[in-house]
């Protein structure tokens, strides 16, 4: 995989995106962007204050103009210091299918944090066919395989949450 570094890419013609990491004042935006979209969980307002100040090397926002655009939440587990966890990928509905999701995955993946990751894993849910989609494309741009490895179930959950199935794509 060739490293990139945090820098502005053109992702369409019409759009140009920056791709950062998260500062505490981010928290809010990221918040209501998953808010928003309405497919994700949305978690306490409070998490992504502590997402965007503890997690800020494993996670990226992007942003068009003056708003956020997109945002992935990730960890390194203490006991898999070869694995990123990515917890969630969002992009605003009108930025969707222009390759942003994918984009923040490899600008997290080129960051010094990441240099010894040689694998990702990440839980998608069977009826999130975009998100599957976008983890099968950096699969194959990072030239690895993704496969299940386990799942979440949905007994696990409260309020009828749908199973969530555990991916791994490595090694990279």
């Amino acid at each position: 995989m060739g490293k990139r570094n945090e820098q502005t890419f053109v992702v369409s013609l019409s759009s140009q995106l920056h791709f950062r990491k998260p500062q505490l004042t981010d928290g809010a935006a990221i918040w209501s962007l998953i808010h928003d979209i309405e497919v994700l969980d949305l978690n306490s307002s409070y998490c992504y204050l502590m997402l965007t100040s503890y997690f800020r090397e494993t996670c990226v926002i992007t942003e068009s103009g003056e708003h956020v655009a997109g945002f992935v939440s990730g960890f390194i587990p203490p006991d898999k210091p070869q694995t990123l966890f990515i917890w969630q990928v969002a992009v605003e509905r009108q930025s969707r299918g222009m390759g942003i999701g994918t984009t923040m995955l490899q600008t997290l993946l080129a960051r010094d944090v990441c240099r010894s990751v040689k694998y990702l894993e990440t839980t998608v849910s069977p009826s999130n066919d975009a998100s599957r989609a976008m983890f099968l494309r950096l699969a194959r741009e990072l030239d690895t395989e993704m496969k299940s490895v386990g799942e979440f179930s949905s007994t696990l959950f409260p309020h009828g949450h749908e199973s969530e199935q555990l991916l791994k794509i490595g090694p990279f």
